[in-house]
């Protein structure tokens, strides 16, 4: 029988990349997320978000909306949905449109989180253009060393030029986006997708365009960011919920909130400021074995952050046979540091300081370990303590 819904004071959801093991293939990564959908449901998670990512071996989590319709038509109750759709692979008519069949066949289930990846606001060929994602008071931050807020990490930022500049993102620019295409701004794009779900689309010459599926169709709307840029501006300036990506960017988390809340104007949808706040978590029955079949997590890193893109997930036994050397270690030290690994007692103890610090009304939980037993086994016993007393 389900358990109840983890949702009594702050709910608890999952993130999935679809993440591809070492030693497996990308579809044994998607029938597990079947399985772990099912289970998290189970387990009473509110909801379950899918990623959008490109061109990497390690996570299968290309096609959202796709996987989005298997998860929505393998469980019954919880939400599910994108974290997040890339605004700049995609347009606003085609994003809705996606969306809108899924509400028509998981009416009332399905968020549609909206991110500025892939924008440029410039031609869309080759690299021509490419610009750092929106980072507010980026000279401040970066300077900025790392400091313990309420017994939360919050580590120097972590600048992602090297990565962008890097040839494979440029390759992956020109794949995803056709030569001579030109983005909308994000906002923009934004302002259209609500148009077009509300029904009142007009063009800059005043004609009307409904799209079908997707006009009047029941999605919850979010914004997601890692900084205190546009995106938080978008969302809180609309009256959106937000998800915030401690996961990602943890140097920049306090900001980012912050940021959302400063630009928050009521809305038809919400009254206050919402928050989802993300945690990278792998809980085990004792600390020990956590840090064990975390260990990989820090190759893993290290792979998207050299511009290679994310390897298979490697095992406990091929992440101990890696030399680190102090490079590496400083390339992916914000992100390893700040991952809460251990049993469900010290998790829980990490989670419940990250939502104070934040204020979160959510958190969103993304797990990746080599074994998918290991993984559900993670969630189940995070659910279990967090429904124990670890929401209080």
């Amino acid at each position: 029988m389900p358990s109840a819904p983890l949702s009594s004071p702050v709910p608890l959801s999952v993130l999935d990349l679809v993440p591809v093991s070492s030693g497996s293939t990308p579809r044994q990564a998607l029938e597990r997320t079947v399985e772990l959908a099912r289970r998290a449901e189970a387990a009473g998670y509110h909801r379950y978000w899918l990623a959008e990512h490109h061109l990497a071996r390690g996570v299968a989590s290309s096609a959202p909306a796709l996987v989005i319709g298997l998860v929505a038509g393998a469980t019954g109750r919880i939400r599910v949905g994108s974290a997040a759709v890339q605004l700049g692979h995609h347009t606003a008519l085609s994003v809705v449109e996606q969306f809108g069949t899924l509400d028509a066949l998981y009416p009332g289930r399905i968020d549609l989180g909206l991110g500025r990846s892939g924008h440029r606001g410039s031609p869309r060929a080759g690299t021509a253009g490419a610009a750092v994602p929106e980072r507010a008071g980026e000279a401040p931050s970066a300077a900025r060393e790392a400091r313990w807020v309420d017994g939360v990490l919050i580590p120097a930022p972590f600048s992602p030029r090297g990565l962008l500049e890097s040839p494979y993102f440029a390759v992956q620019q020109a794949l995803l986006q056709l030569p001579g295409a030109v983005s909308p701004a994000y906002p923009e794009q934004v302002d259209e997708i609500r148009a077009l779900l509300a029904g009142d689309y007009r063009s800059a010459g005043g004609v009307e365009a409904h799209a079908v599926p997707g006009e009047g169709a029941d999605l919850q709307l979010w914004v997601l960011g890692s900084s205190g840029g546009e995106s938080a501006r978008v969302a809180g300036e609309r009256g959106l919920p937000f998800a915030a990506n401690y996961h990602v960017s943890p140097g920049t988390i306090l900001e980012t909130v912050q940021a959302y809340r400063d630009a928050f104007r009521p809305s038809a949808e919400l009254t206050r400021p919402h928050v989802v706040v993300s945690a990278d978590v792998v809980v085990g029955p004792d600390d020990g074995t956590a840090r064990r079949l975390a260990s990989g997590y820090g190759l893993w890193v290290r792979s998207i952050r050299t511009g290679r893109g994310a390897i298979p997930f490697p095992s406990p036994r091929e992440a101990a046979g890696h030399r680190w050397t102090e490079a590496d270690r400083a390339l992916v030290a914000d992100r390893v540091d700040t991952q809460l690994v251990g049993s469900a007692r010290t998790v829980v103890e990490g989670l419940r300081r990250l939502r104070a610090v934040t204020d979160a009304d959510e958190l969103l939980i993304t797990t990746i370990t080599h074994d998918h037993a290991d993984r559900v086994r993670s969630y189940e016993l995070l659910a279990d303590a967090w429904r124990q007393g670890g929401a209080a």
